[in-house]
């Protein structure tokens, strides 16, 4: 970098701090730092004797300076995570403590960091990672969202409307779907403040030119800016339904075909490969199973699957989860007794490969028996900003799991 005055003064709240462009340009040009200098991270006008003031915390900043100098977060008894949090965001400089404080999401190397109690007893529903390394978890009509320091923020209560599943627009805005309260025409799917809980939006299904109230189940996201959710109401908006993630407004519908069970649906996954919505309506919520692809430019169910007819026996076919996998082309599915079941997506229709539970014991652990001496088996998992969590059948505990920084070589 072509620095021609290199060493520069700061007072922060009455203390001294010197320092140079070489250490503040790792701040990153989008910092506080950056917009004090040109873009060859020269002083912008430059000035060797002057002293910048900045009327902010000074045992901070002291902390965060040596971030910049070092890329170790050393942080005294003194200050608390909230304070460095504020003083952080102020800079510009959240991105940089975040990478201090946990490497990069490796799954092999993940170790448990903390363990949150849930406020509410009883089930939790889903458990949702947020960009910046927050949460939310969803229990009953109420839904609890932490920051990235795991401190809770506002919760989102819906007043006896069950919240069906939840899914992150930004670290800003989450989006809920929502039982329907027959009577009072709500329900459906709202855009929320992640940080006060408002209902900022809410998103419509027109069916003939007319607004009408549904459910809304399973949420996917699509990298076009697409909001997918299974959708069923009381005259025909069983389905599917598309809105813009950018304005907001209905984009398209999928209607259910006949025989099939789409407006129910658990899960939903956007295939980016094959541009297309995976849809699955699982046990226990129907008694048969339906798997299917849908591609909405041409409005077709290009790949199903159902285990209607299947010789298997009955507690087999009861598929509890499936996700895509798109590398293998197949997808793989779990029945009630945890056994792990694979579908070739090249084959229409074809037949479940089943493995059984002693042989994946042999190289693998289920999530679902990992126990701690608190909140039961796990019910649902979520990995976002370098973490995963974990949510347990009970009391909605959940726990952090992060990957440690790499060694200091």
């Amino acid at each position: 970098m072509g620095i021609s005055k290199d060493r520069i003064k700061f007072n922060v709240g009455g203390r001294l701090f010197e320092t140079t462009a070489t250490t503040l340009a790792n701040a990153g040009r989008d910092s506080f730092f950056g917009a004090l200098f040109d873009d060859e991270w020269n002083l912008s006008p430059p000035s060797e004797d002057s002293i910048h003031f900045i009327d902010r915390n000074s045992d901070c900043f002291s902390v965060l300076l040596d971030l910049l100098r070092t890329g170790d977060l050393n942080v005294p008894a003194n200050i608390t995570e909230r304070l460095l949090h504020r003083e952080a965001s102020f800079y510009g400089l959240l991105d940089h403590v975040r990478a201090a404080k946990w490497g990069p999401f490796d799954g092999n190397r993940l170790r448990l960091s903390d363990s949150v109690k849930g406020i509410a007893p009883g089930d939790g529903t889903a458990i949702r990672a947020g960009p910046d390394g927050g949460c939310c978890v969803a229990h009953g009509s109420v839904v609890h969202v932490y920051d990235w320091m795991l401190e809770e923020h506002s919760p989102i209560n819906l007043d006896y409307q069950r919240v069906n599943d939840v899914g992150w627009i930004d670290s800003d805005n989450i989006v809920l779907s929502a039982c329907e309260r027959l009577g009072r025409g709500e329900g459906g799917m709202g855009l929320f403040s992640s940080s006060s809980g408002d209902l900022r939006y809410k998103f419509q299904v027109c069916h003939e030119n007319q607004v009408k109230s549904y459910t809304a189940g399973a949420l996917s996201f699509s990298p076009d800016y697409k909001i997918f959710s299974s959708c069923k109401g009381r005259s025909n908006e069983y389905g599917v339904g598309v809105w813009d993630q950018i304005t907001g407004k209905q984009t398209d519908f999928f209607y259910e075909s006949p025989g099939w069970s789409l407006g129910d649906a658990d899960k939903l996954q956007w295939l980016n490969g094959k541009n297309c919505l995976l849809v699955a309506t699982l046990f226990p919520r129907k008694d048969n199973c339906y798997i299917s692809l849908l591609d909405f430019r041409d409005k077709n169910m290009v790949w199903s699957w159902s285990d209607i007819g299947s010789p298997m026996a009955i507690d087999e076919k009861r598929v509890r989860d499936a996700i895509a996998m798109e590398d293998s082309n197949s997808i793989c599915v779990v029945n009630e007794f945890e056994d792990l079941g694979f579908i070739d997506l090249r084959m229409y229709g074809g037949s479940v490969r089943w493995s059984s539970r002693s042989k994946l014991m042999k190289n693998w652990v289920l999530t679902s028996r990992l126990r701690r001496s608190y909140g039961g088996s796990i019910c649902d998992f979520s990995i976002g900003g370098d973490r995963l969590f974990a949510l347990h059948c009970e009391e909605n505990v959940f726990d952090v799991w992060e990957t440690p920084p790499p060694p200091i070589i």
